[in-house]
């Protein structure tokens, strides 16, 4: 048997190429790595055969931003508003961080990511307090066995990274790096300008959190001066965009911008209403992210039913397809790696899920698009292969000690925790339901 070599058979394909379309009953051939075949039958003598039948087929989900360190105060901010997240979080939290939590909470994050479906995730990484953080965010995304593009987060002040962002790139592949600019609308744009050359420079896409709620008072245009500036281009996505002008989303698209949409972490820490709809009437196809899950849960399924839920309750047109293709081929494409992964077409990368299509929540399943949009959780994930090598298979990831890390991050936990000042267990909240007393320290983050 040939195990470079491996035939998916008998499952309902989605996400193929829109030319090909769904198949209720499908096969999938692998070749060293890629996808060579797609089809109702395939013959492959002497090939690894999958049986994927009572399971859907799809491809990788892609998150397109996550502050993955956080991983280890899940929940905690639940109730948290945008401003009591940027204070307690880099005001009170951060701080603390070393090189060890750093690299624990990236790889359980990227881990939990990987088990719920995630294929290609980027690390929006904004704790780069030492380069030793930075370095330990790296080696955790490596030694998890999925596709991970750092970004590096330059921070909020006004201070150089040029050498700390060259010492980054020389670490890491072409496509391996972004560069996550100063937000617009709490540096100066001098700043943002010079962050933009220094990634054009070091051939870097880039990534901004631009949003509403982060304007001073009075509001601001920070797309148009970003545009004025010649700082926009097609290697540019700018997370959120809650509340931007109908001129200004028409800058994005007019500049080739790519857009990245957290809709659950909009929605409950205030941003304001997720802005699919808008950016696909301007002809931007956005793509989907977690962001945080310190106030969302960490997988793409919620994630998805909820822009699906938000854009039709409002009036919008959105449909199952649209949304599956937010969190596939239109995130694979914001991360520039449309080329590579995000369909199940030949030529691409072998990202695939096998999802249980016989589970009780969703038998029986009738349409497999509607269903993963409508219906869909991680418990239906039961295989994950990234470049055909499978790393979960029947629910189980495989080649990880979960125990050891888990006891390992409970006890960095602990130690943030004490040296923070803040409650171990239970909500942080003082009553109000936006941080209480933690308020008042720090400043605000880049999201």
């Amino acid at each position: 048997m040939n195990r470079t070599r491996t035939l998916v058979r008998g499952g309902m394909l989605v996400g193929t190429d829109p030319a090909l379309g769904a198949l209720p009953r499908g096969d999938l051939l692998v070749e060293e790595g890629r996808i060579v075949a797609v089809a109702a039958r395939l013959d492959a003598p002497g090939a690894e055969v999958v049986d994927a039948r009572g399971r859907i087929v799809a491809p990788g989900f892609v998150d397109t931003h996550r502050h993955t360190w956080q991983t280890a105060f899940r929940g905690v901010g639940t109730d948290w508003t945008f401003r009591a997240y940027g204070a307690t979080v880099h005001g009170r939290i951060r701080p603390h961080y070393r090189p060890d939590d750093v690299y624990l909470g990236n790889l359980l994050g990227r881990l939990e990511a990987l088990n719920s479906g995630v294929t290609t995730l980027l690390d929006w990484f904004h704790c780069a307090d030492r380069p030793e953080n930075a370095d330990a965010a790296v080696q955790a995304l490596r030694d998890a066995p999925g596709h991970s593009v750092f970004c590096y987060g330059a921070g909020v002040a006004d201070e150089p990274i040029a050498d700390e962002v060259r010492r980054m790139r020389a670490r890491l592949p072409d496509d391996g790096m972004v560069l996550g600019l100063r937000a617009p609308q709490r540096t100066p744009m001098d700043t943002v300008a010079a962050d933009v050359a220094l990634a054009r420079e070091l051939g870097l896409r880039v990534s901004v959190h631009v949003h509403a709620a982060a304007s001073p008072p009075g509001g601001d245009r920070p797309v148009a001066e970003m545009r004025a500036r010649g700082l926009l281009d097609d290697r540019t996505t700018l997370v959120h965009g809650n509340g931007l002008s109908d001129e200004e989303i028409a800058m994005l698209a007019g500049t080739g911008c790519s857009v990245s949409v957290s809709p659950d972490v909009e929605l409950r820490m205030g941003l304001g209403r997720p802005e699919t709809g808008r950016m696909l009437a301007a002809g931007i196809r956005p793509s989907l992210s977690v962001d945080t899950c310190l106030t969302a849960g960490g997988d793409m399924f919620a994630t998805m039913r909820t822009a699906f839920s938000v854009e039709r309750g409002t009036g919008g047109g959105l449909t199952a397809q649209d949304v599956l293709e937010f969190a596939t081929m239109d995130g694979a494409r914001t991360l520039g790696r449309g080329s590579r992964t995000g369909v199940l077409a030949p030529g691409m990368d072998a990202d695939f899920l096998l999802l249980d299509a016989e589970d009780l929540t969703v038998f029986p399943v009738t349409d497999p698009v509607g269903t993963l949009v409508s219906a869909g959780h991680p418990g239906l994930v039961d295989s994950v292969f990234v470049a055909g090598r499978p790393v979960k298979r029947h629910g189980r990831l495989l080649g990880v000690d979960l125990p050891a890390l888990r006891a390992r991050m409970l006890a960095s936990r602990a130690r943030i925790a004490e040296a923070a000042g803040v409650p171990l267990h239970g909500p942080w909240a003082a009553g109000d339901g936006r941080a209480g007393a933690l308020t008042e320290a720090g400043g605000e983050p880049d999201g």
